[in-house]
């Protein structure tokens, strides 16, 4: 029997990588858990200029490298989960699954592109506040337990506004990942809440559609986080999912 798949775990915008806290502690007691800061969030440091897609998968690669791993299952929330789908365009031999929880393929429309350069803009001139504050309940559902909203609401305030800005420039710019996730030759899991308003179940479903061999999870009572808002329902799907590719040769 192989080793267990390595997991890593990439974060959405603007938090870091305690994003993942339920899932690092459900399975690295047994396998490899590796959750970075991707560049410009958390302890990671902000570079100049803006940061594409390619370059935090690159990014990714270069830390595995370090830890002397090869293929591991990326599992990647919202921009996290772009950003998993160009780490698979860069290295599709170092994939062994793919989740790709509340996030979508498709590039930015004009009017999408000119909306985050704006909101990039605003980051650097007023912080971080007052965007954590207009956002919050449709990060997490309106209705999520208030640890978890103080959570999110601590990692949005505490991401660094240039960072976030850099980020935002980037999936203004990110490519169209559609045709990519029909060549897809690993297991996905597809994952959204059913009250998330920014990657609502029809995303989901599509991208559950292209790929040529994945499992779908709706997860009710959440909206764009499920892993933090129903972290035993994420848990128990993706703990079946970890299974399966254990066992896929």
């Amino acid at each position: 029997m192989t080793d267990p798949a390595p997991l890593v775990l990439i974060h959405g915008h603007p938090f870091d990588h305690t994003m993942w806290t339920p899932q690092i502690e459900a399975f690295a007691g047994g396998r490899r858990v590796i959750a970075p800061d991707l560049r410009g969030y958390g302890a990671s440091p902000v570079l100049p200029g803006v940061t594409e897609f390619a370059d935090f998968a690159r990014d990714i690669a270069a830390l595995l490298d370090d830890l002397g791993m090869g293929a591991a299952v990326l599992a990647g929330l919202s921009m996290g989960g772009q950003i998993v789908m160009d780490f698979h365009r860069q290295y599709p031999d170092r994939v062994r699954g793919l989740v790709l929880a509340d996030t979508f393929p498709a590039p930015d429309t004009p009017e999408g592109a000119r909306a985050r350069n704006a909101t990039a803009d605003r980051l650097l001139r007023e912080g971080m506040r007052g965007y954590a504050d207009e956002v919050l309940e449709k990060m997490v559902a309106p209705y999520a337990d208030a640890r978890v909203k103080a959570h999110v609401h601590g990692m949005m305030t505490a991401t660094s506004p240039e960072g976030a800005a850099a980020a935002l420039r980037a999936r203004a710019l990110r490519p169209d990942y559609r045709d990519l996730l029909t060549r897809v030759r690993v297991p996905a899991l597809v994952v959204v809440g059913t009250d998330d308003e920014y990657t609502p179940v029809s995303d989901a479903e599509a991208m559950h559609a292209a790929l040529p061999d994945a499992e779908l999870l709706v997860v009710p009572g959440a909206a764009h986080m499920p892993n933090l808002e129903r972290p035993q329902e994420f848990n128990a799907a993706l703990a079946a999912f970890l299974t399966r590719v254990d066992g896929h040769s």
